[in-house]
């Protein structure tokens, strides 16, 4: 997609309806906010524009698929409140429509003493998020990973693995099922957001699409989007690429086990998960990804690139991150490296247990100071919902998300009724 700073292009000069709301995104966020107001308000005229041939072709189908429980994110904050009750939705959603899933429980260790006032921290947030957290010393994490070394841990049962893409794709099904419209190919170039009227898109195969109301849940391009519409989103996404291995010796791990984060980063360290296949994956660590959808070091984008290059915040990230990023592209170069931040929590691997798997990339919302945005950001404005940041934990929350979303179009959409 070719877009040019605040551009809004006039695409129509007449105006009917194609629909009420008109969602931009497939992913597993844009489908639950389709999917929620099929429910809250039957008979709305929903459509969805998702510019791949099919659903969770990005975010949603290419993560560690964990059922997140809360525990690391802020009291009071979006992350906290839609996580930990997401999770229980999540759950329940799968359960009901027989999605592969399972509650297993995960396991945080500190490998260090320099991380065990960190872990301690963890137990007191997951404590007011409500989250029933056991701690272990370091000879009690053998009941759950014999394999793992550490010096303490805690034990969050209720965490889980699912499968995220068939979640979003139940989610179609469901939204479909009660009336929605949605439009795989179809990618939109240009939008047209007038206040008094509604908003139209263009998309690339040619097609002309008006709606009321515009939800904007374009993921790793919702910040371009937002500009298309006019809106100035007040950060930008940069892109942060995952790299996952998948462990030759999946015996060596039970479930899921979890380094204790950084809190001056949304990552959570390379960790191990039992996947609903029975794989176990590795990783993720987080490189800058030289594209929006760079799932490798050969895939760049000069005008993707160049757009994060010309956002201040970049700069102010890179400048105050640059010890931890230099870890993190050292890791992303050498397997040697990786396997050895493996090794912290999971010392019987070898370099050749780890087999090259599938990378995601993450949409970081960066603010102009260089601040990352740590919770989930939905912004309002005429006619308009854009979902500015929603990564991890996101999938876990979606069902909360998109009640959420699906709220405040309907408020947008009665407002442009009157």
């Amino acid at each position: 997609m070719h877009y040019r700073t605040r551009e809004v292009v006039r695409v129509v000069t007449g105006w009917s309806y194609d629909c009420d709301v008109l969602v931009i995104g497939g992913g597993i966020v844009g489908l639950s906010t389709a999917y929620a107001l099929t429910r809250a308000a039957p008979g709305t005229r929903v459509a969805v524009l998702e510019k791949e041939p099919g659903p969770a072709r990005h975010q949603t189908g290419r993560n560690s698929g964990v059922i997140h429980s809360g525990v690391y994110y802020r009291p009071g904050s979006l992350k906290a409140r839609y996580a930990v009750s997401g999770a229980a939705e999540m759950v329940k959603f799968c359960a009901e429509y027989g999605i592969p899933h399972a509650v297993t429980g995960k396991l945080i260790v500190a490998t260090t003493r320099e991380e065990l006032p960190r872990l301690h921290a963890l137990v007191q947030r997951g404590r007011e998020n409500g989250i029933a957290v056991r701690e272990l010393c370091g000879a009690q994490i053998a009941e759950y990973e014999p394999e793992v070394d550490g010096l303490a841990a805690i034990h969050v049962g209720t965490t889980g693995i699912c499968d995220f893409t068939a979640v979003a794709r139940r989610l179609a099904q469901a939204s479909q099922a009660a009336g929605a419209e949605i439009r795989y190919g179809a990618r939109v170039i240009r939008v047209d957001r007038r206040p008094d009227r509604g908003v139209a898109v263009l998309t690339a195969g040619g097609d002309v699409v008006r709606g009321r109301v515009l939800v904007n849940c374009a993921g790793l391009h919702c910040d371009e989007i937002a500009r298309r519409t006019g809106d100035e989103p007040g950060a930008r996404i940069v892109p942060f690429r995952g790299e996952y291995y998948e462990l030759a010796r999946p015996e060596l791990v039970r479930g899921l086990v979890y380094p204790v984060p950084d809190p001056a980063f949304p990552f959570l360290g390379v960790h191990l998960t039992r996947g609903i296949d029975g794989g176990v994956h590795v990783g993720p660590n987080a490189v800058p990804a030289l594209a929006r959808e760079g799932y490798d070091w050969r895939t760049v984008r000069p005008r993707e690139l160049g757009a994060t290059l010309a956002w201040p915040g970049s700069w102010q990230l890179a400048r105050r991150h640059w010890r931890y990023g230099t870890g993190e592209l050292h890791r992303s170069l050498s397997r040697q490296a990786f396997t050895r931040a493996v090794r912290r929590l999971l010392p019987a691997v070898r370099e050749d247990d780890l087999v090259p798997a599938a990378a995601g990339v993450r949409a970081q919302a960066v603010l102009r100071d260089g601040t990352l945005a740590d919770d989930f950001l939905i912004q309002e404005t005429a006619r308009t919902v854009h979902v500015l940041n929603a990564p991890s934990p996101a999938a876990t929350a979606s069902l909360p998300i998109g009640r959420e979303v699906a709220r405040r179009a309907l408020a947008a959409l009665e407002t442009a009724q009157r």
